[in-house]
């Protein structure tokens, strides 16, 4: 067992893109008990492990909607916590491409288009609403994690040459 912010939790290993549950969308968490708070508790033992800013629960093998994050805003304020049921209710302001990795996809760095500002609404792991609102790579990683929770990983919002090229970097990582 791995000491985390959140408590104990056990590191469990990153599922790589190819693992059909990446492409899978995640069920809404129905029981706010001590498993989501155990698995809460391995998603940042998980997290931290990988040097991680954030991880779904499917990067994990666990195709329940919640996501673990500690990161900075764009004005050097760090956040950190979880998102349960999280619902993307607003990413807006000017679209910043910047440099952003994943770790389903380790050691490849895409630029990707994404918003300066994101909203996100959920609850806690005891069940308690929230509202998680960032700007700067935080608002990025909200924006990354909520797609996650969809099925989806963050090439898919690339276009064009750039898609390419990704896809391109992950066939020659595969042979």
């Amino acid at each position: 067992m791995a000491k985390t912010k959140t408590g104990q939790g056990t590191i469990r290993p990153i599922r790589r893109l190819g693992d059909p549950v990446l492409r899978t969308g995640c069920d809404p968490v129905r029981a706010f008990d001590a498993e989501l708070e155990r698995l809460v508790d391995d998603m940042f033992a998980s997290m931290y492990e990988a040097n991680g800013a954030g991880l779904a629960a499917n990067q994990i093998g666990v195709g329940l909607q919640v996501f673990t994050y500690d990161c900075e805003d764009d004005k050097g304020r760090r956040h950190v916590g979880h998102v349960v049921n999280p619902r993307l209710v607003a990413a807006d302001g000017e679209v910043l491409t910047a440099s952003e990795g994943c770790l389903s996809v380790p050691g490849l760095r895409f630029d990707t288009p994404r918003h300066a500002h994101a909203v996100v609404e959920g609850f806690t792991a005891r069940g308690k609403p929230i509202t998680v609102e960032g700007t700067g790579y935080f608002a990025r990683c909200l924006q990354h994690e909520c797609g996650h929770l969809k099925g989806q990983v963050y090439i898919d919002v690339l276009d064009g040459e750039a898609r390419r090229a990704a896809m391109r970097a992950i066939r020659e990582r595969r042979d």
